[in-house]
């Protein structure tokens, strides 16, 4: 339903377009098939470009071309043209596409750049005897504005890159920013001068009701600002180091998230057809135990999340017990963990059972009490969705059984093990083909006759991509489907690598496979396989 509500919103803008290109006589521009003209974006100020809602996006001869979401605007049409001193063709795009452009183009890190031009590190010999700063009323009152300002530029950059979380790092030569885009951090801008240090974790602590006079144990908080007419919530942690107290604040876009949850399905996280195929099979049973595992960050809580949404009925009652809840699902109960109020994921999943539920997802399971019950659970006809932290489906048999939970229980309760990565996918318009030459080869573990001279693609970095060579993420996963063979192996506590050749011989294919399908696809690089599977 809201994907086709989505459709339907991007037709409707379709049209609207349509009729204002028509009335005014003024031709449409796709900017998503146009190739934006950065020199010129650049020369315009981007407070200028998102208060007007307007983007230059290429040269006619001496004529300037203009995407504007009102072309009935002609305050901001004589405004640009005598910025310029040229004249301007007006071309009509939706207030949406328009912001997107802007959003692509370096216009939001020339805001960072302006914001950060009296910030910059300047280096400077430091005196022996030299005393630490101090931070008094009067320098926060000199400061406070351009400090606001820096702070909050920060962090409207970053929501603005889709940053998931933004790292504030004091270092001996200055404070370095870091924003993390697609799972990896990357540096924001120049290092800002150490003497800048205390003002901004002090605005940070007062933006989250913290202690600013605490600067020896760490210290997390949350915070909540209005950007762009959406409500972002922030996490922030706060950690003393040897140069200072360092800051990590998460991002929580729930507008964002909970719109892209709303249409998730499995089919749009870059599953294999054939692993997409037998893990919906599971989550259509009416009980057992379907479990999901890979290190922290790899996806497990929206696979969990986008098999829910494609099952959630009126019929049926889904509960789910998470640490914490940062997403916010129709259509389902969930129940935030609050370990100092004495909810605990067992104490939670005990009441949990008495409230009548036919589906259940437990966060994590962590001690042996938490799986028992969950394992009870999904015996007495219950559908228990979990994640449990291992490296690969084989890991977890072990993990659970060190848990000393009674193993006949546990593979009958068992549908299905999922074990899954996240990958960075390859730029478009900048990956490059390379072939793979024999020392690839070595490194990586392939067999020379099957890849000798193979073409594949590698990461170039362009301005489209920030100069990282990817954008956005993309699954892999294996699934270990718990045949009767297969359950006994585990029950007669058969080594771990005979259970691992079974399940091949059955049709498993693992991560590995799985992930070279894709670097030979041109999906994903050679480099970024071997970044997050193991090289065997």
């Amino acid at each position: 339903m809201a994907k086709k509500d989505k459709d339907t919103t991007l037709l409707s803008e379709g049209r609207d377009v349509r009729k204002l290109a028509e009335l005014h006589r003024v031709p449409e521009a796709d900017l998503s098939r146009v190739s934006l003209d950065r020199d010129l974006v650049r020369s315009f100020p981007p407070e200028f470009l998102y208060r007007s809602n307007f983007i230059p996006f290429g040269r006619d001869g001496e004529t300037v071309l203009v995407a504007m979401a009102d072309p009935s605007d002609i305050e901001t049409i004589d405004a640009v043209e005598s910025f310029l001193g040229r004249k301007v063709q007006v071309f009509v795009a939706s207030p949406r596409a328009v912001h997107e452009a802007l959003r692509q183009s370096e216009a939001v890190l020339q805001v960072l750049r302006e914001a950060t031009e009296g910030f910059v590190t300047q280096v400077v010999e430091k005196e022996d005897g030299q005393e630490e700063e101090v931070l008094s009323i009067e320098k926060l009152a000199d400061q406070d504005g351009s400090i606001i300002k820096l702070v909050n530029t920060i962090i409207f950059t970053a929501v603005q890159k889709r940053a998931s979380d933004i790292h504030i790092e004091s270092r001996e030569e200055g404070v370095q920013v870091k924003y993390r885009v697609d799972g990896v951090l990357g540096q924001a801008m120049e290092p800002v001068d150490r003497k800048y240090h205390s003002p901004i974790i002090t605005r940070l602590k007062v933006m989250s009701d913290l202690d600013i006079a605490e600067r020896r144990v760490p210290q997390d908080g949350r915070f909540r600002l209005r950007i762009k007419d959406k409500t972002i919530d922030f996490r922030l942690s706060i950690m003393p180091g040897i140069y200072g107290e360092d800051a990590v604040i998460r991002i929580l876009d729930k507008e964002m998230i909970t719109e892209a949850f709303a249409e998730l399905r499995l089919d749009l996280l870059g599953f294999s057809e054939e692993v997409l195929q037998r893990f919906r099979r599971y989550t259509l049973q009416p009980y057992g135990m379907i479990l999901v595992t890979g290190p922290t960050g790899s996806g497990k809580t929206t696979t969990l999340y986008a098999a829910l949404t494609e099952i959630k009925s009126p019929e049926d009652k889904i509960i789910t017990i998470e640490d914490p809840v940062e997403y916010q699902i129709d259509g389902l109960t969930q129940i935030p963990v609050n370990e100092k109020k004495g909810l605990t994921f067992a104490r939670g999943l005990r009441s949990i059972l008495r409230h009548d539920p036919d589906k259940i997802m437990v966060g994590e399971i962590r001690d042996p009490e938490t799986a028992q019950i969950a394992i009870q659970s999904a015996l007495t006809g219950h559908l228990v969705f979990t994640t449990v932290h291992a490296n690969n489906v084989f890991d977890v048999i072990g993990r659970f059984l060190h848990m000393q939970v009674d193993p006949y229980s546990f593979i009958s309760a068992l549908n299905c093990i999922l074990a899954q990565r996240l990958m960075r996918v390859l730029c478009p318009r900048c990956k490059t083909a390379v072939k793979v030459d024999e020392a690839m080869m070595a490194d990586s573990g392939l067999p020379a006759d099957t890849f000798r001279r193979q073409t594949i693609y590698e990461a170039r970095g362009c301005s489209e991509c920030g100069l990282t060579g990817y954008r956005g993420r993309t699954a892999i996963a294996e699934l270990l489907e718990l045949s009767d063979v297969i359950r006994e192996m585990i029950l007669e506590r058969k080594p771990l690598s005979e259970v691992k050749k079974r399940a091949k011989a059955e049709g498993m294919v693992f991560l590995r496979e799985v992930g070279l399908q894709k670097v030979l696809r041109g999906t994903t690089s050679l480099k970024e396989l071997n970044k997050v599977t193991f090289v065997e």
